[in-house]
C-alpha cells in the first residue's frame, strides 16, 4: 500500500486518522493502524518484525539495568548480531551463495531465494541505532513495550524511511499528541511529496526504463545521457517525494521527522552531495560506523580505510549486487580524492563548474545503481562516454518525449534546486512554525514556508487525476 495510491489516500488514511483522533489511546491506535498497513503488504512477515521488536525491547531493558561495562557490551553485541543476522539472511544470503558458486567448482551451495521483507533495511538500522544509543546512555531506555513498538512500527517511516532515531521523537512519543498544531503543515508536506512522486518521478520513468532497456548495440550516447538524466530525476523525486509524504503523515500524527533531502543536485562536490542526499542514512553511517571506526582521527591511511568501509557498506545496504557495491565504492573514491586534493581545486573553481562536476559524476554513478547488473552498467557507460556514439534519438524516445514528459523534465530541473524556497523568501511568505528544539537547522522540517492553498489544492487534484489514469506507480526504495 504505497502512499501515492488511491486506496491509501481515500480509504486507509481517512479511516486511520479518524480512529487516531477519536481514540483515547493514540499509541494503541497507531500500533493497530501500523500493523494493518504492514500486513497489507507483507502478511506473515509481520511476525518477524514483532519478534525483532520484542528481542530488542528485552535486550535494551537488560542492557540499561546492567552495571558492569563488559555485560553491557555483551548484550549490545548480541542485539546487533541478531538484527544483522536477520538482515543478512533475507537480503544477502542468496547473493553470497551465488558469489561463492561463481568461484568454487561444482556449484556446491544451494540457490537461496526468498522474498525480501518490506522495510527490513530501514527498521534494522533503527533497531541498531536504538540499541547503541541505550548503550551510550544517550537516551533513557523506553520502558513501555507499546511505545517502543509504535516507534519501530510507525507506518510513515516503516517501509522506506527516513531512518528516524528514538531520540528524535521520544518526547512526542511519550506525550498525548492530542493537539499537534501542525495538521496543515502535514497536509502541505504530503501534497508536495505526492506531486514530486506522481507528476515528476512517475512521468519521466518511461524514458529511463526505455533507455536502460535498450541493447548496447542499439543504444546511442544521446539516448544514454537522456536515460541517465531521466533516472536522476526519477530516483530523486521518487525518494524525496516519499520522504516528504512520510514527514507530512508524521506531522498529522503529532510527530516531527527530520528532513531527508536538502536539494542534493545543488551540491558543488560529492562531499556536499552526501551532506544533502538521504541525510538520515548518511548521518547513521557517520555516527554508528565512521566515527566508531576512528573517523579521520588516525591519519590519511585510516581515513581512506574508514571511508571505503562506509561506502562499501552504503552500497551493500542498497542492494545485494556487485553493481550497488561498485556504486558505493565509486562515491567513496570521489570523496577520498576530494578530501586529499581535489577539494581545494574545486574551492577555487567557479561555482557553475563545481555544480557541473558534481552533477556529471552523480549521473554517471546512477548508471551502476539503475542497470540490471554490473555488466549491463559497464556496457551502458561504454556507449554513454563514447563521443562517437552521439546520434539522433530513436523513434521510440522521440515518441516518449511528449508535452507531459517535457513539462516533467522542466519541473524536475527547476525544483531539484531551491528555486521554490528562493521565490517564497523573496515574496516574504510566512513560515509555518518555530524551529524544532530537537533537530539541527539543516534537518528541521517545521519552519517551511506556507504554500498558497489554491496551489496545494491544484497539485493534489492533478496528481489524483494522473494516478487514476496511470498504472505506473512504484516506489524505487521499496526494493532496498
Amino acid at each position: 500500500m504505497v502512499f501515492s495510491s488511491i486506496i491509501f489516500i481515500f480509504y486507509f488514511l481517512p479511516v486511520f486518522l479518524l480512529g487516531y483522533y477519536v481514540s483515547g489511546w493514540r499509541t494503541g491506535a497507531l500500533l493497530v493502524g501500523s500493523v494493518a498497513f504492514y500486513v497489507w503488504g507483507e502478511g506473515a512477515y509481520v511476525f518477524l518484525l514483532l519478534g525483532l521488536i520484542g528481542a530488542n525491547y528485552a535486550g535494551a531493558r537488560a542492557m540499561a539495568a546492567a552495571e558492569a561495562p563488559a555485560r553491557r557490551r555483551l548484550i549490545l553485541a548480541v542485539m546487533i548480531v541478531v538484527d544483522l543476522a536477520v538482515l543478512a539472511w533475507f537480503k544477502y544470503a542468496g547473493f553470497l551463495a551465488q558469489t561463492l558458486n561463481d568461484v568454487l567448482p561444482g556449484n556446491p551451495l544451494p540457490e537461496l531465494t526468498h522474498r525480501l521483507p518490506l522495510g527490513i533495511s530501514f527498521f534494522t538500522f533503527q533497531l541498531i541505532s536504538y540499541a547503541v544509543d541505550i548503550y551510550r546512555r544517550a537516551v533513557p531506555v523506553e520502558r513501555s513495550l507499546a511505545r517502543f513498538s509504535a516507534y519501530i512500527l510507525m507506518f510513515p517511516h516503516l517501509i522506506a524511511g527516513p531512518i528516524v532515531r528514538y531520540a528524535d521523537i521520544r518526547e512526542e512519543l511519550q506525550g498525548d499528541r492530542k493537539s499537534s498544531g501542525r495538521i496543515g503543515l502535514g497536509f502541505q508536506y504530503f501534497i508536495v511529496g505526492l506531486c514530486q512522486k506522481v507528476l515528476i518521478a512517475n512521468t519521466v520513468a518511461p524514458v529511463a526504463d526505455h533507455a536502460f532497456g535498450l541493447d548496447p548495440g542499439t543504444l546511442t550516447a544521446t539516448a544514454a545521457w537522456l536515460g541517465a538524466l531521466a533516472y536522476s530525476l526519477q530516483i530523486y523525486f521518487d525518494f524525496c517525494g516519499y520522504s516528504n509524504m512520510a514527514i507530512g503523515l508524521a506531522f498529522m500524527l503529532g510527530f516531527t521527522f527530520p528532513k531527508n533531502f536538502d536539494h542534493p543536485y545543488a551540491a558543488t562536490s560529492l562531499t556536499d552531495f552526501w551532506r544533502r542526499w538521504h541525510m538520515s542514512l548518511s548521518s547513521w553511517f557517520r555516527d554508528y560506523v565512521y566515527i566508531p571506526l576512528g573517523g579521520n582521527r588516525g591519519g590519511r591511511s585510516a581515513t581512506i580505510r574508514n571511508l571505503l568501509i562506509v561506502f562499501f557498506l552504503t552500497g551493500l545496504w542498497h542492494g545485494a549486487a556487485w553493481s550497488f557495491i561498485v556504486w558505493g565504492l565509486y562515491h567513496g573514491a570521489f570523496l577520498m580524492v576530494e578530501r586529499f586534493g581535489l577539494g581545494r581545486v574545486l574551492d577555487a573553481a567557479p561555482r557553475a563548474l563545481r555544480h557541473a562536476y558534481a552533477l556529471v559524476v552523480v549521473m554517471i554513478g546512477w548508471v551502476f545503481f539503475r542497470a540490471a547488473d554490473l555488466t549491463a552498467a559497464l556496457d551502458y557507460l561504454s556507449v554513454m562516454l563514447d563521443p562517437r556514439a552521439f546520434k539522433p534519438l530513436g523513434l521510440t524516445l522521440r515518441y516518449l518525449l511528449d508535452t507531459e514528459v517535457l513539462l516533467a523534465f522542466t519541473a524536475g530541473a527547476v525544483f531539484a534546486f531551491p528555486t521554490l524556497q528562493a521565490v517564497m523568501t523573496w515574496l516574504k511568505a510566512p513560515r509555518s512554525d518555530a524551529p524544532s528544539p530537537h533537530l539541527p537547522a539543516h534537518l528541521d522540517t517545521r519552519g517551511a514556508h506556507v504554500l498558497p492553498t489554491p496551489v496545494l489544492a491544484a497539485g493534489f487534484v492533478i496528481s489524483i487525476a494522473v494516478l487514476v489514469n496511470s498504472t505506473l506507480n512504484p516506489f524505487l526504495y521499496f526494493r532496498f
